[in-house]
């Protein structure tokens, strides 16, 4: 059974435990596509840079108010056209995967881009990631693209899976132009 875990929006103070939680997977893992670390100044201005985008950053607690995860949504692409379409991420400290963290973060990202109007949540997954693409099908994502050898880290080709999820069905965009 999971211990309590609480869900809240980020704050400046959480950002040395997101810096470290970010940095792992920098140097361990193929989640992150990016080989350099980051400091806590670094997790601060993209905390800063997502609030002034109106996008949420949201923290995992445990039951000690330990941040054991993070997660949040920007902009897929920066045109006007995919105004209602947001890409994800989600990381878990090392030490708390597999406890059902990632799909607790992912369902209250879900509730923040139904309230913000959006209308496809877009994930890009390493495709070597199956408990991530397998945790994307369960919360009702699926894939719709895959694009080999696009990246490169820890010296192989990597592949990324897209996966989508429709947020809310609607047939039209509110406020459609022509």
């Amino acid at each position: 059974m999971m211990a309590e875990i609480t869900i809240r929006d980020a704050t400046p103070e959480d950002m040395e435990a997101v810096c470290a939680i970010y940095n792992d997977a920098v140097e361990n893992t193929t989640a992150i596509w990016n080989e350099v670390l980051v400091d806590v100044a670094n997790r601060v201005d993209w905390l800063a840079a997502r609030r002034k985008g109106g996008f949420p950053v949201l923290v995992a607690l445990d039951e000690s108010a330990m941040v054991v995860g993070y997660a949040s949504f920007g902009d897929w692409r920066a045109f006007d056209g995919y105004r209602h379409t947001v890409e994800h991420s989600v990381y878990i400290r090392n030490d708390q995967r597999g406890r059902g963290i990632a799909g607790l973060l992912m369902q209250a990202l879900v509730e923040r881009a139904r309230e913000l109007n959006k209308h496809i949540m877009v994930g890009a997954i390493e495709a070597g990631n199956v408990s991530s693409i397998r945790l994307h099908e369960k919360l009702g994502f699926e894939q719709v693209g895959l694009m080999k050898e696009v990246g490169m880290k820890f010296g192989k080709w990597l592949d990324l899976v897209f996966m989508q999820l429709n947020i809310d069905h609607r047939s039209t965009p509110d406020g459609a132009s022509k």
